[in-house]
Parts: C-alpha cells; sequence; structure tokens
C-alpha cells in the first residue's frame, strides 16, 4: 500500500477512534498505527505529539461542534441563560452518545478521575470560556475579590457539575439516556436554584432523584 504524503488532523482522529472501537483498546505504538492506515509517523507528528495529545482534540472538538451546532439554532439568542446551559448539555450529551462506543471504551475507569482530567484540559478550557459568557449571576456584595472568587467558584462548580453528569451518563443504561436527561434537567435546575433563591424545592427532588437510582 503506497503510503499517503499528507492526511488530515480529523482524519487521523477517525482512524483512532474506529481502531480503539474494533480492537477495544487504543494502538500499541504511533509506528503501529500509521504503518496499519498508510501514512508515515511523522505526518501523525504534524498534528499530534501523541496519542494522549490526540484525545484532548477529541474531547474537545465533542464539545466544540456541540457548542457551534446550538449557537447555529435561529433562536438561541433569544434563550435565558439557563435555557442556554440546558440546550448545550442535551446537545453535548446527544453528541457523546452518537460517540458512545468510542467513549465508553476510552472512559473507562472513570471513577479514577485524576486519569480522565488530563484528558479533558481543552475541552475544560472550552467549557470554562461559555459559562464565563454566560456571565451568570453572584451575589452582590459590592466588593471585587470577593465578587471575583464567586465567579471563579461558579464556574468550577460548573465544571464539576458537567463531568458529576458525564460519570451519570456513563452509568446510564436506560433506553435513549433517558435518565441522563432526567438528571441534566433537575441538576441545572437546582443550579439556578441556588444562584437566584437559595430554594430547597429542586434539591430536593434532585435528591430524590438520585437517591431512587441508587436504590436501584
Amino acid at each position: 500500500m503506497a503510503k499517503k504524503n499528507k492526511i488530515a488532523a480529523s482524519e487521523i482522529l477517525t482512524m483512532y477512534m474506529d481502531y480503539v472501537v474494533e480492537h477495544r483498546n487504543k494502538p500499541d505504538s504511533i509506528a503501529d498505527f500509521t504503518q496499519l492506515h498508510g501514512f508515515s509517523e511523522e505526518l501523525f507528528l504534524t498534528h499530534f505529539t501523541s496519542f494522549k495529545d490526540l484525545e484532548k482534540d477529541i474531547y474537545l472538538l465533542l464539545f466544540d461542534n456541540s457548542l457551534a451546532i446550538l449557537k447555529q439554532t435561529p433562536e438561541y439568542v433569544s434563550f435565558t441563560k439557563k435555557d442556554k446551559l440546558l440546550s448545550l448539555y442535551y446537545t453535548f450529551f446527544e453528541n457523546l452518545s452518537l460517540n458512545q462506543e468510542f467513549l465508553k471504551i476510552n472512559l473507562k475507569g472513570f471513577e479514577n478521575q485524576l486519569k480522565a482530567l488530563s484528558r479533558f484540559s481543552r475541552f475544560k478550557r472550552s467549557f470554562l470560556k461559555f459559562v464565563e459568557e454566560l456571565d451568570l449571576e453572584t451575589l452582590h456584595l459590592n466588593v471585587d475579590t470577593i465578587e471575583n472568587i464567586q465567579k471563579k467558584t461558579i464556574k468550577e462548580s460548573s465544571w464539576i457539575q458537567l463531568l458529576f453528569t458525564m460519570k451519570f451518563w456513563l452509568d446510564d443504561t436506560s433506553e435513549a439516556f433517558e435518565k441522563t436527561d432526567i438528571f441534566i434537567e433537575k441538576s441545572i435546575n437546582t443550579s439556578f436554584e441556588l444562584l437566584n433563591t437559595k430554594s430547597l424545592n429542586n434539591i430536593i427532588d434532585l435528591a430524590k432523584f438520585l437517591y431512587k437510582e441508587k436504590v436501584k
């Protein structure tokens, strides 16, 4: 087989994901992977430094593509902040579901979150930028330092919430991930209640849902 003279990063990402799904594991080496697909190791290295580097781009693209699709929706500009976040979650997790075979292999052992977090570094930056652009409300204390801390806390809390939802999705065996959709709605509602009114109603609702799932 004649070797390719050029190859796009997107082609390599697709080849890699297909390989992982077929073999239930990542390739042994870059050399083996590139030889199998008929291009040089040097071409691979023009796009990625390692498989870990490649995986960081996969998660970034899954998120950025979801956000791009959402922003193309004509109604998006008129959405409330909560609806923008909810819609992003639904779009993102629909995208995850389309790639679930790869993700469930790649994120096996996600209970050890520290192993997975390094793959999410670019994805996290993009998500936090989105949350920052939402400009979610903080308590008005008229103290700049405290309000800056609140904003940072909101961003990090939003990230943890997304990770928790991904873990829930990975464990979800319901048809068409229906329980994940319920979890998304309840958890986002709870987050906004905490920001706006401190109401306990949605917290109790979410706790009941989680308790019921745990008992099952």
